[in-house]
């Protein structure tokens, strides 16, 4: 199964997660600080050259009430330039609260230490989870 890049986008950092070889698990990758626009996307699109990603989930930050505000647009208007500058397909799945639980689910062990990595493979999860096939006992 072709590997997939997650991806946690913010204002000062962009997290990064990748899928395993069979596409069932994500894992953190990498934290990128963010500098200027066409940097940012060539760093993105190095890691997916590197790592053969052939797509990419991008977290989409919605309100609670699962409305796209001004962030989720600004997200969405970066995602369409990624896509362009990759040549990859990007599909956007809902982020709401995971930089909460990427900071709950690393307690402790990266103390006052960015957690975004853990976010975007918190997203990646969440979207290669729902793209298996459901068991039925």
């Amino acid at each position: 199964m072709p590997r997939i890049l997650g991806l946690d986008v913010g204002d000062r950092r962009i997290g990064v997660a990748i899928s395993s070889p069979e596409g069932r698990l994500a894992v953190p990758l990498r934290i990128i600080e963010r500098l200027k626009e066409p940097a940012d996307l060539e760093a993105i699109a190095a890691l997916a050259r590197a790592e053969e990603a052939t797509g990419i989930v991008v977290g989409l930050p919605l309100s609670l009430d699962g409305t796209a505000g001004k962030q989720a647009r600004h997200i969405e208007g970066f995602a369409r330039r990624l896509s362009k500058h990759t040549g990859l397909a990007i599909e956007f799945w809902d982020e709401r609260l995971t930089s909460v639980q990427a900071e709950r689910s690393t307690a402790g062990l990266r103390r006052g230490k960015a957690v975004d990595d853990v976010a975007a493979a918190i997203i990646l999860q969440s979207y290669l989870d729902r793209q298996q096939p459901s068991v039925q006992l």
